[in-house]
């Protein structure tokens, strides 16, 4: 139920272990952390790592009352971050699942039809890799959400920038507009001295985004205490406020407001 959904954002890459979730998860907690009444969709059917993240995987969803469908998750008392996966049906985290095409085509149009956000300034969804059903059956139930854009996620490696490639073109086939592109795992820092090393190659992603002409977005170092915040459900933005990581969610969010009052 997506009528009362004011803003639609796809966290998409052509990759899988880019970091798409935890820029979900950040996202939307970010998001709520600036009073935003926020929605977190996990449409990663074989890989739902959100309950974890956010320290729900004990929890169960259930059917609302009447014409209410399933009901969200809820992270907080005041149900400003609801949340929804796959993950909650299932008995383990380690339960598969083996699914054709068709199940998971109908999965995800119930994930988009069939749940009870009530009121969202922001529905936050989580993809899993490449640009196959389940981006399809996306894309075509988003066509009628009136603000609704993508943040592509890559790694500075060149394997990971040639699949992020793709999603551009996907996004650019399906009319999805592209808000920018974040380089996340973009080198180590040092929780000591706040040192960053390029363990990797470094500027791929604003070298993607300056050929593609597309908004560069940051870069995301890999932060061993943003990493020990997964499993808890916490926003670094209050963790931890002076990271590099928080500065780049709130510049995040603050593009995010602009682009909102634009109208795109």
């Amino acid at each position: 139920m997506l009528e009362n959904v004011k803003r639609v954002i796809l966290v998409l890459s052509g990759k899988g272990g880019v970091g798409k979730s935890t820029v979900s998860t950040q996202l939307a907690l970010t998001l709520k952390e600036r009073g935003y009444k926020v929605g977190l969709l996990d449409i990663d059917l074989c890989g739902p790592s959100v309950p974890y993240i956010l320290n729900l995987e004990d929890q169960n969803i259930h059917q609302g009352q009447g014409s209410e469908g399933w009901i969200p998750v809820y992270l907080d008392k005041e149900q400003r971050l609801g949340v929804m996966s796959i993950g909650f049906l299932l008995k383990s985290r380690n339960d598969a699942v083996v699914w054709r095409g068709p199940k998971k085509t109908s999965m995800i149009k119930q994930f988009l039809e069939d749940v009870y956000w009530q009121d969202l300034d922001f529905l936050v969804i989580d993809t899993p890799p490449g640009t196959s059903d389940e981006h399809i059956t996306v894309m075509e139930n988003l066509r009628n959400v009136p603000q609704c854009s993508a943040i592509l996620v890559t790694t500075p490696q060149e394997v990971a920038i040639e699949d992020v490639r793709k999603e551009i073109t996907f996004c650019r086939k399906t009319g999805i507009p592209i808000m920018g592109i974040i380089e996340n795992m973009s080198g180590y820092e040092c929780p000591s001295c706040s040192e960053c090393t390029n363990i990797f190659s470094s500027g791929g992603g604003k070298s993607l985004a300056e050929l593609s002409k597309l908004p560069f977005l940051g870069c995301i170092p890999i932060d061993p205490r943003v990493g020990a915040l997964a499993g808890k459900g916490v926003a670094a933005v209050k963790e931890l406020p002076e990271s590099n990581t928080s500065r780049v969610f709130s510049d995040l969010v603050v593009r995010i407001n602009e682009t909102s009052s634009n109208g795109s």
